[in-house]
């Protein structure tokens, strides 16, 4: 079994593009804990949607991959989450969504393809 975790933000119109790319930073740094599952932890933004609209607003999102709900609820836990959260987030946040689901059998394996696309295109 593998928790997918899931995170779109949207930040208050008033905060700055530098104090979002701090945040963007940070996060990334989540990557390395391990409570992350191979440290696949990915960051993207701002939205390419066509047209904007459908991303209603949201800015960037996180995906991350967890061994378990355990692992999951660790990394939440830990202090560089807090640290990332309570700092860059909670006090510039407009909305955020989160939604969390697990996969397992074909599903996981389905995933591994996907990495192995994305590793031999970066040595083209």
């Amino acid at each position: 079994m593998t928790i997918i975790h899931i995170v779109l933000f949207k930040f208050r119109a008033d905060v700055s593009q530098d104090h979002k790319e701090e945040f963007v930073t940070e996060l990334r740094k989540l990557k390395d804990l391990p409570s992350v599952l191979n440290s696949r932890l990915v960051v993207g933004g701002p939205s390419v949607a066509d047209p904007i609209e459908r991303s209603q607003g949201f800015q960037y999102a996180l995906l991350s991959y967890h061994r378990d709900m355990r692992a999951l609820e660790e990394y939440q836990a830990s202090d560089e989450h807090h640290k990332v959260t309570n700092k860059y987030l909670w006090p510039f946040k407009e909305d955020v969504i989160r939604f969390d689901f697990e996969i397992d059998g074909d599903d996981e394996s389905a995933l591994l393809p996907i990495q192995n696309l994305v590793n031999s295109g970066s040595e083209a």
